[in-house]
């Protein structure tokens, strides 16, 4: 049986994001800010569900290579599991590296890269599309002949493992900084200093990096996020604007191999006459400055309701998918989704917004109709209805104050 191990996970990665949490709090370290965490996590969120879509895909197409053109029978011994392991880390290394060299790739990592903190719920922040292309640099373990699970619970556990090195509470680990990755290592993959960038692709051991040449050691202070800032909590924002700008600039190439290059040049590369290979800029240190909103506290309360509500029917659609019908299995994704949506478009006082709420809430209550089959949801019918009507009617008394902002609220 296939086990998703990452699923299983998130109550664990909730727990330590709040020890974190505690912990830079009471230490007054301001690592965290309430806009900030939500749209990481919601990336996560938005992630797992648009992955329920592709994961049978997916897993079919190495399970079809393994069955049918498998050079050799591995024995299921702790020898092959070991190898696997190094396979594992060695393949994603090479995954990791090219999506960082390759536009295409690139247009659907940088969904990772976009936060300007870094914590814990940065490790959170994927990529809706990521995992479409990804599963192909694994293939020759299919060809070698891994079996499937095997395949899957360590490259599970390989993206496990990496979650608890997005974090600036450790510091040098001293001798592991020679053989694992850890959290400085990874800081500095995640920096936009121009010796940074690029560097620092392994998943969990770093051994790849210094034999590959794409080893940096922490140095100088690093600072987060991508060359040209997103500057928006939006997620449908976040997975596409990348490819939005590598089509305008595909647009105003001239000739057809230039517009084939846009998107296999690494980022930064732009036909001649656009000016050409564009470096990362050096950090303006006295005029650095994260993006951020401010609002009232009354509109933070219903975004972390909304967030919620969301994280909540996310996280049943997880567990309760393989015994729901299509219909419910969409509606509930698309109501993630659309939640999640709202979240990041409050957090930016966009105008669209209070349109938007009111046809998301209602058409949520009509949507309700193609959950009365499954068991769990007539026993909280009422409970979600309720919850319903009661965000239509705050969301009502709260729209006239969307625009009246007053010092974001930090923690």
């Amino acid at each position: 049986m296939k086990v998703d191990y990452i699923a299983l996970s998130i109550p664990i990665f909730f727990i330590l994001i709040g020890i974190e949490l505690a912990y830079t709090f009471y230490k007054k370290l301001g690592y965290y800010r309430i806009n900030d965490s939500i749209a990481n996590l919601s990336q996560g969120i938005g992630q797992q569900i648009t992955g329920l879509f592709m994961k049978t895909v997916l897993f079919f197409g190495y399970t079809y290579i393994f069955e049918h053109w498998r050079l050799f029978n591995l024995p299921d011994t702790i020898w092959t599991w070991i190898i696997l392991f190094i396979g594992v880390d060695f393949f994603y290394y090479w995954f990791h590296r090219m999506s960082h060299e390759i536009n295409a790739l690139w247009a659907a990592h940088i969904v990772h890269h976009q936060s300007e903190e870094y914590n814990l719920t940065v490790a959170l922040r994927q990529s809706w599309f990521q995992s479409w292309f990804s599963w192909i640099f694994y293939l020759p373990l299919a060809f070698i002949g891994f079996d499937p699970l095997m395949f899957v619970t360590l490259s599970a556990f390989n993206t496990l493992y990496q979650f608890w090195i997005h974090t600036r509470t450790i510091k040098s680990m001293g001798f592991l900084e020679r053989i694992i990755n850890t959290p400085s290592h990874h800081r500095v993959h995640h920096g936009t200093n121009p010796k940074y960038i690029d560097k620092n692709h392994a998943g969990s051991l770093i051994i790849w990096d210094k034999m590959f040449g794409t080893f940096q050691k922490e140095e100088e202070e690093v600072y987060y996020g991508i060359t040209t800032p997103l500057a928006s909590w939006n997620p449908v924002w976040a997975n596409i604007h990348y490819w939005a700008e590598l089509l305008n600039t595909a647009k105003k190439s001239d000739s057809l191999p230039d517009k084939i290059k846009v998107f296999i040049k690494p980022p930064g590369w732009f036909p001649a006459k656009l000016g050409g290979f564009k470096p990362a800029p050096e950090i303006d240190i006295l005029n650095y400055k994260k993006f951020d909103s401010s609002y009232s506290r009354g509109l933070i309360l219903y975004v972390l309701v909304q967030f919620i509500i969301a994280l909540a029917v996310g996280s049943a659609l997880l567990f309760l998918y393989p015994k729901m019908d299509i219909a419910p299995i969409i509606c509930a994704a698309t109501f993630t989704i659309l939640t999640l949506l709202t979240c990041g478009a409050l957090l930016e006082n966009k105008a669209w917004l209070k349109y938007f709420e009111f046809g998301r809430l209602i058409l949520s209550l009509f949507s309700l109709y193609f959950f009365k089959d499954i068991a769990i949801f007539n026993t909280l019918a009422l409970t979600v209805i309720t919850i319903q009507i009661s965000s239509l009617i705050w969301f009502f008394y709260i729209q006239n104050s969307l625009f009246h902002v007053s010092e974001t609220p930090s923690i």
